[in-house]
């Protein structure tokens, strides 16, 4: 860490450090045309100062508001310190997000700039222009497509840092007095919510707050300027900002990013990461390609990996987390990890991994531990938008699948009487941005936050998160009803990509299944079963078979929990469509709106509870380009394998 990061209390403060510092070592990489291309410490302050010129130029002034759209990119980021530079707040966007979706948080934050990547997210901007008249100044990095645009608001981003650089040496001055206004109680940026359940807030976030929460997680995890990360997640994502731009600012390790998401795993074995961030729905992808894989082996090598994860199950968590194992399974480990555990890390491009965090939702504890005990260090973090991500921590040597760890240093945790989650931290929101109603009801007077989580600190010190407080609930017998835990014990399985869970209220729980088109696809044709595609393939009883055998697998696990016993899965369906962001039965951080679902498809949940054995359904769907259609279906409901409850057996 350096010593004289205390005394810059803003990222571009920071940045100017790291110029000083280590002007030569790598900041971002980017791989562009199958080639990595390296943006030294040095070369990126340099462009972010010309940048912040030519923005000045362009009218920013301090307090505005600069939007980003677009995968993450080393120009989107020197642009975002380049905007914090002259004072004013970052605002990330998701790049995934339809035209009308980005208009509300544009005219929420009266955006005045806007970077977008390419010609695809530059006619987003152009479609919602009337609407957005706030906005003087549109900057594209690709200009591929674009030569017929004319627009008087359209700037190349080369050419608004060539023009800045022609003014450099000039306005040194002005720079430097600029940097020195910004202070660590300014905002630095503004994400907003995903939306689950309502209106989407814009979360204002000062340097402070960002700035103590990556120096205590990364002198927790003894990060240092010899780390390496990959920026793969959206950058709008509080998560990844944090990741790849708030904690390298801090430490000054460099980051890099993957030519698109379909090279991500190859990038990854190229890159090396040794600090990794990944959602329950990365690690879920990653163990449905291995599954995939290991289907496709000879059968040898099928036995082989077969046996070596029973051990790995068995030893592979206590060897990771330095526990003691015996010689004779530490040895058997030792040749596992050879012919399979490392080869598999290698194949995922985790070989280098000193510390990997899983957060952004609850993560299935079969799938944590099946990557810790391959030798993976993953640990569960919880945090949010609102407390700039680091609340707790799992320390090294403290792995428990069930918990997200104690709270880390600065963090004080406390509960309501319905067992609500409130937290106090330096890194908390200064406030939702043009919404003073609701932002008290979500930070009271004296500092607390209401999380909207359900939750309780064991008496090991760890914090254990149940699921949203508005989602928990009880069938009608007063059964705990934890939807979220039910979900995540069935997307284990690799067939199944997504799970909602109905049963508040209900005599009984009832589950809508995603199946996971590739994992499903490729057991379809090891059966010899043709299909036409998703609709068709998900209607096959093979299928409905075959996810039965994946929940009755579930509710035997269930059956063994005295408090879950009763919450076992008795009836389910495989959905005809792939739930969707754009359709509104995903936020864009890919959380399922269970509410949204259930009203949507409220015939389906009647037909299961209603015990009937298939039902009609019509879907609307929206397509790439925009246009809307309906996908219809007879879909069937299925029945499924329950068990006695297994009473635990007493201490002899």
């Amino acid at each position: 860490m350096m010593s004289d990061s205390s005394q810059a209390d803003t990222f571009p403060k920071l940045l100017q450090l790291h110029q000083k510092q280590r002007g030569g070592r790598p900041a971002i990489c980017e791989k562009k045309h199958g080639i990595w291309q390296t943006l030294t410490w040095s070369q990126l302050a340099d462009e972010v100062q010309a940048i912040a010129l030519a923005l000045a130029e362009r009218g920013l002034q301090r307090g505005g508001h600069v939007a980003f759209v677009g995968d993450n990119r080393p120009r989107l980021y020197a642009a975002m310190c380049a905007t914090q530079w002259l004072g004013a707040v970052a605002v990330p966007l998701y790049q995934d997000a339809a035209a009308a979706e980005m208009a509300f948080p544009i005219q929420n934050a009266g955006i005045t700039h806007v970077f977008a990547e390419d010609q695809e997210q530059v006619d987003k901007i152009l479609e919602i222009l009337p609407q957005c008249p706030s906005i003087t100044t549109i900057v594209y990095d690709e200009d591929r497509g674009m030569r017929h645009y004319k627009q008087p608001q359209l700037v190349g981003f080369a050419a608004l840092r060539d023009q800045g650089m022609a003014q450099m040496a000039a306005r040194q001055p002005f720079l430097q007095q600029e940097l020195a206004k910004g202070q660590a109680s300014d905002p630095a940026a503004m994400f907003f919510t995903s939306g689950t359940t309502g209106q989407a807030k814009g979360v204002v976030l000062t340097y402070g707050a960002l700035i103590d929460r990556a120096r205590v997680a990364a002198d927790m995890e003894k990060l240092t300027d010899n780390d390496v990360a990959v920026a793969y997640l959206p950058p709008a994502w509080i998560g990844q900002n944090i990741f790849s731009y708030a904690q390298p600012m801090v430490v000054g390790y460099s980051i890099c990013c993957p030519e698109s998401s379909e090279t991500f795993l190859s990038d990854m074995r190229e890159v090396g990461p040794t600090y990794f961030f990944a959602p329950p729905r990365v690690l879920e992808a990653l163990l449905t390609q291995v599954s995939i894989r290991m289907e496709d082996a000879g059968s040898f090598k099928r036995s082989l990996y077969a046996r070596c994860i029973r051990l790995a199950e068995r030893v592979g968590a206590k060897v990771t987390s330095g526990e003691p194992v015996s010689f004779s399974d530490r040895l058997a480990y030792f040749l596992g990890d050879l012919a399979i555990f490392g080869p598999l890390r290698d194949v995922l491009g985790m070989s280098r991994v000193r510390v990997a965090y899983t957060a952004g939702e609850a993560v299935g504890p079969e799938l944590l531990m099946f990557f810790r005990s391959i030798g993976i260090n993953v640990k569960q973090l919880y945090g949010s938008t609102e407390t700039s991500v680091f609340v707790c921590v799992q320390p090294d040597g403290q792995v428990k699948p069930d918990t997200v760890g104690p709270a880390v240093k600065g963090v004080e945790l406390k509960f309501t009487a319905n067992r609500e989650l409130l937290v106090r931290s330096p890194g908390l929101f200064k406030e939702y941005y043009r919404n003073p109603e609701a932002t008290s009801a979500a930070k009271d007077q004296e500092g607390w936050f209401h999380t909207g989580d359900a939750g309780y600190v064991g008496e090991d010190g760890h914090l254990r998160i149940i699921d949203r407080v508005k989602d928990v609930g009880a069938l009608a017998d007063g059964t705990l009803f934890a939807p979220k835990l039910l979900e995540n014990k069935l997307k284990f399985f690799p067939f199944v990509k997504e799970a909602v869970a109905f049963g508040d209220g209900r005599d009984r729980v009832c589950m809508f299944v995603n199946i996971d088109l590739a994992a499903v696809g490729n057991w379809a044709d090891k059966q010899n079963i043709a299909y036409t595609g998703h609709g068709d393939l998900a209607s096959r009883d093979e299928v409905h078979a075959l996810i039965g055998d994946c929940v009755a697998k579930v509710n035997a696990d269930l059956a063994g929990d005295s408090t879950l016993a009763r919450s076992q899965i008795h009836r389910f369906l495989v959905l005809h469509k792939e739930l969707d962001a754009d359709d509104g039965e995903l936020t864009r951080t890919r959380k399922v709106r269970r509410g949204f679902i259930g009203e949507r498809y409220q015939t389906l949940v009647d037909a299961l509870y209603g015990n009937q054995s298939s039902v009609r359904v019509d879907a609307q769907v929206r397509y790439e380009d925009g246009r809307v259609g309906t996908v219809s279906a007879n879909v069937k409901l299925c029945d499924a394998k329950t068990f006695p409850s297994v009473p635990l057996k007493k201490a002899a």
